[in-house]
């Protein structure tokens, strides 16, 4: 903000009426706000943005502050644009050489190596039209690949140029081993510090090192200086989330980790992960799509005192009380210069090597910081939800069932005659959640999947690939939604109209193993890989799989994904431990035919011990609520117990929503017949 009186010019009276409206900012810093706000993504309440431009802007001046928002939003940011990728990839080899280098690494990541990433990061997107949301590009001055892992395997042939780009399974081709394949002796291999961790620089340094190649940082990225419509860093408002959401206060929360500092012999930790500083302060923002984060830094000193290096532009009047005078702001171009004092200091900084950048390990080493390298001190309580956590939770489920039991409803009175597409369909069930108590938006871009679509594991709709929901097929959607007080993910399968045996057949197959998993008890310290072949077996029996992981942790209105438990055939050392949300999610998918999965949320609970028990006894309660299609049950596949469960998890759907139906009676006469016993006779 500038001291002096601004200067404002024209532009339709904007100026005048900022000036009238006591904005002390000029007309270009306006301008310079509204474009970062726009290169975030539009809340649900326009109020919400425009608090950060004047104090309460009306009439005139809203109309004028919306319609250029909006303006520069839509201005094309060359994502997503047709037949571009040669040239692209022809003038960034071109700024390579320029560089002195023989190579770059692209991955789609941003500063805090986050899932979601704002689109000024959508780097590889820009550059190979590849949208999904995992993925890395190797660019030599003759060949150039990419890699994602089996959510993206259709989806990177469908989406990348095969004549510009070899494709890999990142697991089964690694990048590390096609760098020493195609480097040879004194190649300088480029990368952008910031947006790749420690451990990644480390891995992909040793492949460069081991045929004589080096990999080399860059001050800045030589993709930036190609892609000139590229949007500025997201500015969206960052909001305290209230205690009775959090359930435990910043200062309580602050205590906790500065304690486990000192048990590793640390005097800071540098925090990058938005989610982490996010849950530790008590704020939440919108910086990206689908998760409610702010971007920042921050320092966490031994004593429970936080720099928090955060844009101050997006800061509401009431957060600096909310932060309280242990929690100092402080511009980000200044983190640098905090993370040599640390290293001037001889501090011992915990970092995790695992999520930070490579930039600010490299920076607190070259300062003279001891390095201690352990995971990230927030993540782990983070994911042990307090009890009000659970608590709200479990309300977003329940409204978040009801709206996803109004979406079935709709769908059920479809015989695939209509024309419903995928696009449509996922657009009624947006509109079935939006205005519930609460809501923020999707958790995640609702996966819409009908006949082959849905055996797209990760598939993003079209409108080229849209397809209509036809009678014979199966439709699969999976979403969610952000609450105040919760994070959902569901899919469900639905058959439009009669199912063939062999759906129903997979469809079982999947409903046991989901079932397994779901009735499980287990004792304290078990990870999820040891439970992840309970819903796989069934599966297995047929000779069939499926390649993603089993669950994966979700947040308290945080990100849908969420670490460090999951459910995997990867291995995990992270045990189960109540009060962890995770996904039970198997599935079955049969490429160009149909996809099949059934997910609901669980919270790790504690059971009953039996008799004689040497361990503490954990199980899932599960936390969803919506019908899973009966008439894709083959129930001559299924024993009592499974069938005794099914029943019993519709009744407590029927019973749990019930109250939220009362506005729609029709909605609840067809949940009671679609949450009914299974007919157990042989058919």
């Amino acid at each position: 903000m500038n001291e002096k009186t601004p200067a404002y010019e024209g532009d339709d009276g904007l100026g005048e009426l900022l000036r009238a409206a006591g904005v002390a900012a000029s007309l270009s810093e306006v301008k310079e706000l509204l474009a970062g706000i726009a290169a975030a993504p539009r809340p649900i309440d326009d109020g919400e943005w425009l608090q950060l431009v004047a104090p309460a802007p009306a009439g005139a001046l809203r109309r004028q502050l919306v319609a250029l928002r909006q303006k520069l939003a839509t201005a094309d940011d060359g994502i997503g644009q047709a037949d571009a990728g040669a040239a692209r990839l022809a003038e960034l080899r071109a700024t390579l050489k320029q560089h002195g280098l023989d190579g770059f690494v692209v991955p789609l990541a941003d500063e805090h190596q986050g899932e979601y990433v704002a689109r000024r990061s959508r780097r590889l997107a820009w550059l190979t039209g590849f949208t999904g949301s995992a993925g890395l590009a190797l660019i030599l001055a003759e060949k150039a690949a990419l890699f994602t892992d089996g959510r993206y395997t259709l989806q990177i042939d469908q989406q990348t140029d095969a004549a510009l780009y070899e494709r890999h399974h990142i697991t089964e081709s690694p990048p590390e081993a096609w760098l020493e394949a195609n480097l040879g002796g004194a190649m300088k291999m480029g990368f952008d510090p910031w947006l790749h961790s420690a451990d990644q620089r480390r891995r992909l340094g040793e492949a460069c090192e081991r045929v004589g190649a080096e990999l080399a940082p860059c001050e800045s990225n030589p993709l930036d200086e190609i892609w000139r419509a590229q949007p500025p860093l997201p500015v969206a408002p960052i909001v305290a989330q209230e205690i009775r959401f959090a359930g435990r206060e910043s200062a309580d929360k602050r205590r906790e980790i500065a304690a486990e500092l000192k048990q590793a012999c640390a005097g800071a930790a540098f925090l990058s992960a938005p989610d982490s500083i996010a849950w530790l302060l008590n704020v939440r923002g919108a910086d990206v799509e689908c998760a409610p984060l702010p971007h920042s830094f921050a320092v966490l000193q031994a004593d429970g005192r936080v720099q928090w290096f955060v844009d101050s532009r997006k800061q509401v009047a009431e957060l600096i009380a909310h932060l309280g005078n242990e929690v100092s702001s402080r511009p980000p171009d200044e983190l640098g210069a905090a993370l040599d004092s640390l290293g001037a200091a001889g501090a011992a900084v915990l970092v995790d090597p695992a999520g930070a950048p490579d930039w600010a390990v490299q920076r607190l080493e070259g300062a003279g910081a001891t390095i201690i390298r352990k995971p990230d001190p927030c993540i782990s309580p983070k994911a042990r939800k307090n009890a009000a956590e659970l608590d709200g939770i479990r309300a977003a489920h329940l409204r978040d069932g009801a709206a996803l039991t109004r979406f079935l409803c709709w769908l059920d009175g479809l015989d695939g005659t209509e024309g419903v597409t995928e696009m449509a369909a996922a657009e009624r069930l947006a509109a079935f959640r939006a205005g519930g108590a609460h809501y923020r938006g999707p958790s995640f871009a609702t996966i819409s999947g009908a006949a082959a679509n849905g055996a797209i594991v990760h598939y993003s709709v079209t409108p080229v690939s849209n397809r209509a929901l036809e009678a014979g097929s199966l439709y699969l959607v999976d979403s969610g939604g952000q609450y105040l007080d919760g994070t959902t993910d569901v899919t469900r399968t639905v058959a439009i109209g009669a199912p063939t045996a062999q759906y129903r057949d997979r469809f079982t197959r999947v409903l046991k193993g989901h079932i397994a998993l779901a009735r499980a008890h287990f004792p304290s310290g078990t990870t999820g890989t040891q439970l992840d072949s309970l819903a796989r077996q069934f599966l297995w029996q047929a000779g069939l799989d499926y390649d993603h992981g089993t669950g994966h942790g979700v947040g308290a209105y945080l990100n849908v994904h969420e670490g460090p438990q999951r459910i995997s055939k990867h291995p995990s050392r992270a045990a189960l431990e109540p009060g962890m949300i995770v996904s039970n999610e198997p599935g079955y998918y049969k490429a160009g035919a149909y996809g099949i999965r059934i997910e609901n949320l669980v919270a790790v609970t504690a059971a009953p011990s039996p008799e004689g028990a040497e361990r503490a006894i954990l199980a899932f309660e599960t936390l969803t609520l919506a019908p899973i299609d009966r008439a894709l049950v083959d129930a001559a596949l299924m024993s009592e117990e499974e069938l005794d469960w099914l029943d019993a998890y519709h009744a407590l759907v029927v019973e749990r929503l019930a109250p939220a139906l009362e506005r729609w009676p029709d909605v609840a006469e067809w949940l009671a017949a679609a949450a009914a016993p299974i007919d157990r006779a042989p058919i």
